[in-house]
């Protein structure tokens, strides 16, 4: 079987790991970069286009099918899930389609399928403005989120209290994704709606994420994980948990909320990675992207559920149904964080071997490498890395994740200490 991987701007070697669990499956997999290095993978399965312009992109693809006739196209990157709908359908591969895509990209575009759905969501607004941003506040009370109409990995992400803060946010998320990763990686000569921010009501509870799958009319929940982090004014510092303490119940209602949004969205066979925060009891939708949750939320899956979602992409690629079926945990406890640091450029990570060797540590991934540029809010969301253990409960799991992160250091290019 041969796959075909896109990314439209090489983010880095983020994606080195879960390229290699598709490898690991069988699968001959190839790389196409519109934009990135030349030696980002070996050089018989990969091309570098060039440029991130979708109709360059599509002819190489549709050179390199000719050659090598893919079994289907995937992607694993946020800035790419445009560009693989459009790649899929002038190579005749099974796919999500474009305009699902968009809706599954542009957070406006998704709110607006929503409410002509009925998919319970926050209340929302466009806001190209200040202004815009101001009277979306006021008529739907403080405090409220600001946020990107494509962006992703909480970047420019904002709990607003009041009018002073709104316009100090305001400022810095306008003037911050002009040059976001997220926002400018998406192919070009694509429309893909309003470029801008979006003002949204504040939903007071709390907050799950899920790996799940949509197979023409059924929707399964593969996996359930608590968001567990004490919120501030950023959304930066995810510590999750699973199992879920969802009751069977609140999971059922959670599966109708996901599954309305998913087919609001166009979703129909695909792998997606959902976001529901509850709301005086009742669960919203947050978000639904077409793609697997990032981080170590695969790990986790396939840990806390035994739902693999990184073979769920690899057969949906192929226009095969995954061997799927609704959620059921398996009782192993874990937490994960994603681990931060101060901004800089890194100089060194150091992760002692007590932590590397650890056979409680089921999740470790440092993503930073020297010479990367570490942001911080309000200036950006980078990501040192991931770490998970298990326990036998939550609390014990929480207590070895917290101890093991605290051995992990990181120096930074301009510390005299390390000259």
């Amino acid at each position: 079987m041969k796959l075909l991987t896109i990314e439209t701007r090489q983010y880095l070697t983020y994606y080195h790991s879960r390229y290699q669990q598709v490898e690991d499956l069988g699968v001959e997999l190839y790389v196409l970069n519109g934009e990135g290095t030349p030696d980002f993978w070996p050089a018989e399965r990969y091309r570098l286009v060039g440029t991130k312009h979708i109709d360059d992109m599509i002819d190489q693809a549709r050179a390199w099918h000719a050659e090598e006739q893919f079994d289907g196209v995937i992607t694993f990157s946020e800035s790419a899930v445009i560009a693989v709908a459009a790649v899929a359908d002038a190579l005749g591969l099974p796919g999500i389609g474009v305009e699902a895509a968009v809706n599954c990209r542009n957070k406006y575009l998704m709110r607006r399928s929503h409410a002509r759905h009925g998919v319970p969501h926050p209340q929302f607004r466009l806001a190209e403005t200040e202004a815009d941003a101001r009277a979306a506040a006021e008529a739907f009370g403080y405090p409220v989120i600001l946020k990107p109409t494509m962006g992703a990995g909480s970047n420019f992400v904002f709990r607003i209290d009041d009018a002073q803060e709104l316009e100090l946010r305001f400022a810095q998320a306008i003037d911050g994704i002009q040059d976001m990763f997220w926002a400018v990686s998406e192919a070009d000569g694509v429309d893909l709606g309003p470029q801008s921010l979006i003002v949204e009501s504040f939903l007071d509870g709390r907050e799950f994420l899920i790996e799940a799958l949509a197979w023409d009319e059924e929707l399964y929940l593969g996996s359930v994980v608590d968001r567990i982090t004490t919120e501030g004014d950023t959304f930066d510092d995810d510590v999750h948990h699973a199992p879920t303490s969802l009751s069977p119940e609140d999971l059922t209602e959670v599966h109708r909320v996901v599954k309305a949004a998913a087919h609001a969205q166009g979703l129909r066979r695909s792998v997606m990675h959902a976001e529901v925060r509850f709301h005086r009891g009742k669960p919203y939708i947050l978000e639904i992207a077409a793609r697997v949750g990032g981080g170590g939320l695969d790990e986790i899956a396939r840990v806390t559920a035994g739902y693999d979602p990184v073979r769920a992409v690899a057969d949906v690629g192929r226009g095969v149904r995954p061997q799927v079926g609704h959620y059921r945990p398996t009782g192993t406890h874990i937490t994960s964080m994603c681990l931060l640091c101060d901004a800089g450029v890194v100089r060194h990570v150091d992760v002692p071997a007590d932590v590397s060797g650890s056979d409680d540590v089921f999740l470790l991934k440092i993503t930073a490498r020297p010479g990367d540029l570490i942001r911080r809010p309000p200036d950006g969301n980078t990501i040192l890395g991931f770490l998970g253990t298990t326990g036998d409960s939550q609390e014990s799991a929480y207590r070895r994740m917290t101890e093991f992160a605290s051995k992990i250091t990181v120096t930074f290019e301009d510390d005299p200490s390390e000259d």
